[in-house]
This record gives C-alpha cells, structure tokens and sequence, in this order.
C-alpha cells in the first residue's frame, strides 16, 4: 500500500469535502493543494466542452441543409408542368350591354292641393284603387268659406254704389243737355260711372274666385289607379306657396311597368328602339324578364365626369310580381350567334411560359432546319390556341375570332372540333434554381400568376 503522500484524490463521484474527512488531519492539510488544482483544471475544460458542442450542432445542421437543398434539387429538376384546359364547346354567343334602372309606373300623378289648410279628412290609403274624380281628401273649409262670404258682401256693397252712380248720372245728363251743367261736371259723373261698373266686375271675379278656392278645399283623384304613396295626415296643415304640395302619388296602371335605365355613351349607340331586354331583380333572383326599348332620351346626364344617357324599356307586368322602386339590372341584346363553336376567354388571354416557347421551337426546328415557326415567339396576326397531345407535345393552332360575352368567344379555324382543349393557365411549372427551398409553397402562375386567367 502507498504512503501518505502517494495517496491520490477520492475518486470521481465522492465528494471533496468528504474524502478530506476520512483522512488525518495532518494529510488533510497536505491534500488542500490538490484539491484546489483539479478545480481550476475543471473549471478550465467546461468551456472548452461546451464550445465543442455548439460546434458539433452546427455542423450537423450545415449537413442536413444541404442534403434538403440536393433533395429539392433533383425533385425540382425533374418536376414537368401542369396546365389548365379550357374545352371547345358548340352553343350560342350573346353580346350584350348591361346596365342598372329603376321599376317606375309608366303613368303616375302626384295629387296636390292649391289652397292652403289644416286636413280634415283622408279618404284613401297606400294601395287603395281608386276612380277618376273619387274624393280623396278635404281640407278645413272654415277659413274659404269666411271668404267666399265676404266676397259676396263686397259685390253686393259694389252694386249698390253701382245703383248711386247711375242716378247721378242720369240727372247730370238731363242738366247738361239744358245747358244747366259745365261739361267738366257731366264728364265726372261719366266716369264714376264707368269705374262702378268695373268695380262690380271686379267684385265678380272674386266671388268666383273664393267660390273656386272653397271648391279646391275637396281633392279628387285626377285619374284612375293605385295609391302608392301618402304624404299627409289628418289634422296636419298643408301649405300651397310657389308650388303645391304633394299629398298622394297615383299610378294609373301597374300591369304596365316601364325602366329608366342609364347607359354611358360608349354604349348608347348599340341601343335602339324596339331592341329586347332582359332585366333581373334582387326580389326573384331565379327569374329572368323581358321588355322592350320604347325611347332612347337625347338628355344627357353627367356623372362622375362620365356622361349618360337614359333608356326607357317597356315591361309587362300582368302577373304584378314588379313593385316600383326595385332596381333592375338590365341587359340589352345587341348581337347573337347561333349554334357556333366557342371557347372560354382565358385559353385566348392565355400567354405560353419562356420555357413553353422554347420547346416548340425546338419541335419545329426538328421537323424544319432553318424555318422558324410565326407561332414559335407569339408573334403573327390573329388568335391562337396552345393545345398538348396525346404524346404531350406542345402545338399551336391559329384561329378567328368572332362574336363574344365577356366569358366566351366565337371561334373558327382548320382543324378546330368540338371538345378539343386548350391550355387556359399553367397550374404548376419547373420552379427557378434561384428560389428559396426552405420557403412555404407557392401558388402557381395558372391561379393568381399572369399567366391565365
């Protein structure tokens, strides 16, 4: 066995307080020495290990970088495009010009009144029908009565004065016709005369005008129809100044309907009289109706610095499902093509990727040396469809265009069938070797890219 100085530390797992402990304190004493050295050694390699694992985890994640980004690399390299199809179909092209208006009676009458008044009475209510001359309201005649009355004491006062001045006159006359008279005086009663009689006129007339405004007291409806509208109470007061108020709206017919529609001036000169219409509204959105131009109007109306013009259509309305007031949304048919080929608008809006250029240029240098197809770069006259065979093959067909709706368009061309289909969008293409590989998917250019649509 070893002597006390060849004695070594406790072993790893014991603690130094403790193996000072078991020894005499003499050795104990020699070991402090030691134990303060192994410390500082201890002290010295935590750092050391902890930097080599921060090194290590590094190292590991450059690793699996890169063996993800050589992953991507080869899936990316060998991914092929996708497309979008849109099919040829054979049916009708409609163009059409589409507009907004408001349901309005053809004939409607606001019912006022020319005198002013408290309502005593209110004979009719919305939706009432009523009859050409049927009362419909009476005002308070208390105050129209009072001057009719007095009226009639001002002409009656009129006739007596009248009665006075004729007298005088007639004695006047006999005087001067004796020579009794100077002329002055006979040419004075003539005159008085004369301004009696014109004030009895006067007089007159204002009976008859208070008898009118005492008659204006009851309001009749004008015409025959529908109350669609009342403005007044009873007991309120009514005041006619400048112009009459309105206290009911008449509509003579509501089986005949008619559109106020407005139309910007790029369009109002595909619109003519006896065009047809067919018009929706909010109320029965499943049903579609139909009119008829009666009026292009020349009054222009400017709105928001575009200048407008106001068409009047016709509407039948037998079953009275139409209420005045609801909003139309008019579409006026200015063209139709009838039982033709037709393709939606996004194969013809659709432009071909760089890479798609490049590879039918390539078939077409193949099958030709030193001729360069018009279809290769886009270039040429005309429309054209990109089609994908059956051995997935890019071709080009050109074609003419004809009648459209905004969402199809006529089409006509050699070799061009029902139910081909054409590429409208790129759904998915080879992703560029400058993309980021650890970023999130992104959407392909045939949904919200500019290529199709």
């Amino acid at each position: 066995m070893a002597g006390p100085d060849e004695r070594s530390l406790p072993e790893t797992g014991r603690g130094a307080g403790a193996a000072l402990e078991d020894l005499p304190p003499e050795e104990a004493l020699a070991a402090e020495p030691a134990r303060a050295d192994v410390s500082k050694r201890r002290a010295r390699s935590e750092p050391r290990s902890s930097w080599r694992r921060s090194a290590l985890a590094v190292v590991a994640l450059v690793v699996l970088a890169g063996a993800g980004y050589g992953f991507w690399r080869r899936g990316a390299g060998d991914g092929a495009p996708r497309y979008r199809f849109a099919t040829v179909e054979r049916g009708d092209v409609e163009y059409l010009v589409s507009s907004t208006g408001k349901l309005e009676p053809v004939t409607k009458v606001a019912v006022g009144t020319q005198v002013s008044g408290i309502i005593s009475e209110i004979l009719v209510d919305f939706n009432d029908q009523v009859q050409k001359g049927q009362v419909v309201a009476r005002i308070d005649p208390t105050l129209l009565e009072s001057a009719v009355r007095d009226a009639q004491a001002n002409l009656a006062r009129n006739l007596a004065q009248l009665q006075q001045l004729e007298s005088e006159y007639n004695r006047i006359e006999r005087l001067a016709r004796e020579g009794l008279v100077s002329q002055t005086e006979y040419d004075t009663a003539k005159y008085s005369l004369a301004v009696g009689r014109e004030t009895v006129s006067s007089s007159e007339i204002a009976r008859a005008r208070a008898k009118q405004n005492l008659a204006y007291a009851t309001i009749y409806a004008p015409i025959s129809g529908t109350v669609i509208e009342r403005n007044v109470d009873v007991g309120q007061t009514v005041a006619a100044s400048f112009s009459a108020p309105q206290l009911f709206l008449i509509a003579n017919d509501l089986r005949r309907m008619q559109i106020l529609a407005t139309v910007d001036e790029s369009d109002i000169g595909r619109i003519s009289e006896g065009q047809s219409v067919r018009f929706r509204v909010q109320a029965y959105p499943d049903r579609t109706f139909e009119g008829t131009v009666r009026q292009v109007r020349l009054q222009s109306t400017l709105v928001e610095n575009v200048v407008n013009y106001t068409v009047v259509v016709d509407v039948e309305n037998k079953d009275r499902l139409l209420l005045p007031g609801m909003t139309a949304t008019v579409d006026f048919s200015v063209e139709t093509a009838t039982d033709v080929l037709k393709i939606q608008n996004s194969a013809l809006r659709f432009r071909p990727t760089p890479q798609m250029l490049k590879t039918l240029k390539t078939l077409a240098e193949t099958r030709e040396r030193g001729r360069r197809p018009e279809s290769a770069d886009g270039g040429g006259r005309g429309a054209r469809l990109w089609l994908l065979g059956a051995d997935g093959k890019l071709s080009v067909v050109p074609i003419e265009t004809g009648l459209t709706d905004g969402q199809w368009t006529e089409i006509s061309g050699e070799g061009i069938e029902e139910g081909m289909e054409a590429i409208a969008g790129v759904v998915s293409e080879e992703t560029p070797a400058t993309s980021n590989p650890f970023a999130g998917p992104q959407p392909g250019p045939g949904r919200f890219g500019p290529r199709g649509f």
